[in-house]
């Protein structure tokens, strides 16, 4: 039986202290976006399409409405990604959704290819 790996990561931009936490399974992938300590936000869920349809992922938001643009984004694209179910959390507090999008890019862009990595060394 294979556990659950988790990543955490961080970038300091502005002086201020944007959080990654990565949580993968088997079947899905959970992030949690966030501004100065790890919390839940604006959650969005997305389901990828089957291999034989064409398109994006499907998706909502489960919870909150604040960053419900970038959540859904994310959710979206990590599940195109990893061809998982994607859980993506943004909790912001002091600076809006549009200018945490590219610091939330580059954070799940380090916490997926780090998990990348660590599997590349087990194999």
């Amino acid at each position: 039986m294979e556990r659950a790996k988790i990543v955490k990561d961080e970038i300091i931009e502005q002086n201020m202290h944007f959080l990654a936490v990565y949580l993968e399974t088997k079947n899905a992938c959970l992030i949690l976006l966030s501004e100065k300590e790890d919390k839940l936000g604006t959650l969005a869920i997305a389901v990828p399409k089957p291999k034989d349809l064409l398109g994006p992922p499907s998706s909502s938001v489960l919870l909150g409405d604040k960053n419900a643009i970038s959540a859904r984004m994310f959710a979206e694209y990590v599940s195109s990604i990893k061809k998982k179910i994607a859980l993506v959390s943004i909790y912001l507090e002091t600076i809006n959704e549009m200018q945490a999008q590219s610091i939330f890019k580059r954070l799940i862009e380090k916490v997926v290819r780090t998990e990348a990595e660590k599997e590349g060394a087990v194999a």
